[in-house]
């Protein structure tokens, strides 16, 4: 693996980013089009229009939902273990709490500086109040993220 830094630490999958989101859209968008096509042709008799028209949009409308939450749900658990360890680490580092000011984003991105800038990146980030942006840009010894999924 290549030395992670600002340009290229974010990680695409493309099976899940690419492949898999744009087959749940089209799922989606083909039998939402089949449903319109029904209601166009007038053959609105409810066990036509309930099998061949809404269930299949009630299926991709779940696939959606279950697409999203799936990565949602992963990213929450993710966050949690991103601040229990960036606030063990800055407790290590100075013997104190992180400051309460620190929102999570910020913390996500603190976690690539390395331990000589983190308790002075912490510090600037909670006063100045920075964006992960910034923070992740002002970063000179980069810290990779190894172990991500």
């Amino acid at each position: 693996m290549k030395q992670q830094n600002y340009s290229n630490h974010t990680r695409w999958v493309p099976g899940y980013h690419f492949f898999t989101a744009l087959m749940v859209l089209f799922i989606f968008l083909y039998t939402s089009f089949r449903l319109v096509r029904i209601f166009i042709m007038h053959k609105v008799d409810f066990t036509h229009l309930l099998y061949y028209g809404i269930m299949p949009v009630i299926i991709g409308l779940s696939l959606i939902m279950l697409f999203w939450y799936s990565r949602v749900f992963a990213l929450a658990a993710q966050d949690r273990a991103i601040r229990a360890e960036e606030s063990l680490r800055h407790f290590i580092l100075t013997g104190k709490t992180i400051d309460s000011r620190i929102t999570m984003r910020q913390i996500i991105a603190l976690r690539f500086a390395s331990d000589e800038e983190f308790p002075g990146l912490v510090q600037e980030a909670a006063s100045k109040n920075l964006r992960s942006d910034d923070i992740k840009k002002s970063i000179k010894n980069w810290r990779a993220d190894n172990n991500r999924a």
